[in-house]
C-alpha cells in the first residue's frame, strides 16, 4: 500500500487522518516534535516542515504528504506554515506526491456572497491569527503553478478535541461556504473529518482546491 506521511501526527486532527488512513491499510509515517505523542500505530518520525534535509528524507517515497500543522507560527519570531510551501511544492513536483492541508473554517464565507467567518463579529480574537495564517495559506497554494498537485479540507466551525463527537461515517460537502444544520450549528466529529480526508486520498475528487465538510 501506498506511503503517506503526516506532519502534526501528534495533533487532534493528524492523529485521527492517521488512525484512519492505517485502518485502511496505507503505510503511514507520522512526523512530530516527539515520537511518543504520536499514535502508537503509527510509525514515527521526529523532525521540523522547517528543515529542508529532514523533509527531503521523510517524503521519499510516499505517494501523498499530509500536513495537518498550525499555520501561524508555533513560538515568537518563528516560521509561519506558508514558508514551507516552496519546499513542499517542490516535492510535490519532482516526488509526484500529492499535498493535502487541514485547513481552516475562517476562512469559509458564512453564506453565498456573504463575509468570512473570520470577519464577523461573533468569531473571537483569539483565532483570528490562526484564521488568517490559514487564508494566506490558501491564496498561496491556489497561486501556485498547475503542476503542484494539492488539496485542502477545512472542517466545521465546531471543530476540536473539545468538541469530539462520534464517528458517524456521513457528512455533507461543500467548496467555500460554511457547513451548518438547521439550527445554525456547525460540527465535525475528529473522526468523521478523518473519513472524509482519507476519502479525498483514496478518489481524488477535488483537484487544487479548497473544500468543507459538515454536517
Amino acid at each position: 500500500m501506498a506511503k503517506i506521511v503526516i506532519f502534526g501526527a501528534s495533533g487532534y486532527a493528524g492523529g485521527h487522518i492517521a488512525k484512519e488512513l492505517v485502518s485502511r491499510g496505507f503505510d503511514v509515517t507520522g512526523v512530530a516534535r516527539r515520537a511518543d505523542a504520536i499514535p502508537g500505530e503509527v510509525e514515527s518520525a521526529v523532525g521540523s516542515i522547517h528543515d529542508e534535509q529532514f523533509v527531503r528524507e521523510v517524503v521519499d517515497g510516499a505517494s501523498n504528504v499530509v500536513v495537518a500543522l498550525p499555520a501561524s507560527p508555533t513560538e515568537e519570531g518563528g516560521p509561519a506554515l506558508v514558508d514551507a510551501l516552496p519546499l513542499l511544492e517542490e516535492v510535490s513536483r519532482t516526488r509526484r506526491a500529492r499535498l493535502g492541508f487541514v485547513g481552516g473554517a475562517g476562512s469559509l464565507a458564512v453564506a453565498h456572497g456573504g463575509p468570512r467567518v473570520m470577519d464577523t463579529a461573533e468569531f473571537p480574537e483569539a483565532f483570528k491569527a490562526e484564521a488568517h495564517a490559514h487564508a494566506v495559506l490558501l491564496e498561496a497554494l491556489r497561486a501556485s503553478e498547475d503542476d503542484v498537485d494539492w488539496f485542502s479540507l477545512s472542517p466545521a466551525g465546531g471543530f476540536g478535541s473539545w468538541n469530539a463527537g462520534e464517528r458517524t461515517g456521513e457528512y455533507r460537502v461543500g467548496r467555500d461556504i460554511l457547513i451548518a444544520d438547521e439550527s445554525g450549528k456547525s460540527n465535525i466529529s475528529g473522526a468523521d473529518f478523518a473519513i472524509a480526508f482519507a476519502n479525498e486520498i483514496e478518489r481524488r475528487e477535488h483537484a487544487r482546491t479548497r473544500f468543507t465538510v459538515g454536517y
